[in-house]
């Protein structure tokens, strides 16, 4: 049962080392790939108006409360996560400064070329098919082991740390950092709960995926 995965399956394409600096190109293909489905998950989230991620609720909620953009609030949130890292025995990689520049040009490649649906019905499901992307788009980048990104690197540390399933351990995360924001004035919508409840569910399925199928 996928839900019950609790590491990070290894296939012929995964590096050894998260540090590599020199991958196979199948592994880098597949990391970029990976980022390319996340990035895009994350752009039509927000091109959905149903409500952004928990992580831009928590930026939102400290820009109130400081004054400043939301997009220095991410920046520092996303340096104190890998500050975390620490603590956890974390390692960066190639991954994790790709996934920082993919994911915000895909973000605005969706922003850009993709428009909101005019039916609720067709922008909740857009906001389903962006968790799913996030999801599998998780599976390639992580399985490649180039280095996760912020929160991902946080999720895998906690894992380890826990052994409590990926699945699980994601949702806790995405749960918590909803709540925070949403308490410091962030904007919650239907679509910030469906991802909040639905990407670990939906990491644990694309490992599966990507592992049984790509391997």
């Amino acid at each position: 049962m996928f839900l019950t995965i609790k590491k990070i399956p290894k296939t012929t394409w995964s590096s050894d080392n998260p540090l590599n600096l020199k991958p196979k190109i199948s592994t880098f293909l597949f990391l970029c790939f990976g980022l390319v489905l996340f990035g895009a998950g994350e752009g039509l989230l927000i091109v959905s108006y149903t409500g952004n991620s928990p992580w831009s609720v928590l930026a939102q909620g400290i820009s109130l409360k400081t004054n400043y953009s939301i997009g220095l609030v991410t920046f520092f949130v996303s340096l104190f996560v890998i500050f975390l890292w620490i603590f956890l025995n974390q390692k960066p990689g190639i991954g994790t400064i790709l996934n920082a520049v993919i994911i915000a040009l895909m973000i605005d490649v969706c922003l850009t070329f993709i428009e909101t649906p005019e039916t609720y019905f067709f922008r909740m499901f857009m906001s389903i098919t962006a968790v799913f992307l996030v999801g599998l788009g998780s599976g390639f980048y992580l399985i490649a082991n180039l280095g996760p990104g912020p929160r991902d690197g946080l999720m895998t540390g906690l894992q380890r740390k826990t052994n409590l399933p990926i699945a699980l351990v994601r949702a806790f995360l995405e749960i918590s950092v909803v709540i925070i924001g949403w308490y410091l004035g962030g904007t919650v919508g239907v679509g910030t709960l469906l991802f909040a409840f639905g990407v670990g569910p939906a990491v644990a399925l694309g490992l599966f995926l990507v592992n049984k199928i790509f391997s």
